[in-house]
């Protein structure tokens, strides 16, 4: 696990011991960072399921303006630290349960969502989100779950986009659309 470009671009991220947390695969992380291309720089990110940071981190490298890491599990929030030092990296780290911590959050621009798969977290994530409208006009949520799994229609302005199959796993594209097409 590596980080693939930008000022982090090459190191070798920590990984856990155990399989409780399940990093996001190299292949996968390069297709979320090629849909999200020119949605990075200077952006406002969550990555909410953190596990080891690898996705706010490699947001980071790319020039994110901010991220903030979620996780609950104490060895995942030491993992993310030490990440981020060995990156020369500089993040919000929280040691929070993801439901929580939406409930009092500001706003974001970007968040990744990747919780256990089957664990109905994915959905009350979604919700959360649009019930405090935490995600900025225009922003983008990129929700990994396993290839079975349907997104659920979301409440306008957000949406469901579209998806992406990478094997056993399937990147699920959300957003909000902005004012200015509200009004159209």
């Amino acid at each position: 696990m590596r980080v693939i470009t930008g000022s982090a671009r090459g190191r070798r991220l920590k990984e856990p011991k155990n399989m409780d947390i399940r990093p996001t695969t190299d292949k996968v992380k390069e297709s979320i960072f090629n849909i999200l291309q020119f949605d990075i720089e200077g952006r406002r990110v969550l990555d909410l399921f953190a596990g080891t940071g690898q996705l706010g981190i490699e947001a980071l490298s790319r020039g994110a303006r901010s991220a903030t890491f979620v996780d609950e599990n104490n060895e995942a929030v030491k993992i993310i630290r030490e990440n981020l030092e060995k990156c020369n990296l500089k993040g919000e780290v929280v040691r929070e349960n993801a439901s929580a911590f939406l409930g009092h959050c500001g706003e974001y621009d970007v968040i990744f969502l990747d919780p256990p798969y089957e664990s109905g977290a994915m959905d009350a994530a979604l919700r959360k989100i649009i019930q405090f409208d935490i995600l900025s006009d225009g922003g983008i949520i990129i929700c990994e779950t396993d290839s079975e799994t349907k997104i659920k229609p979301l409440d306008s302005p957000y949406f469901v986009g579209r998806e992406y199959k990478y094997g056993k796993v399937k990147l699920t594209v959300c957003g909000k659309d902005t004012a200015e097409s509200r009004k159209s």
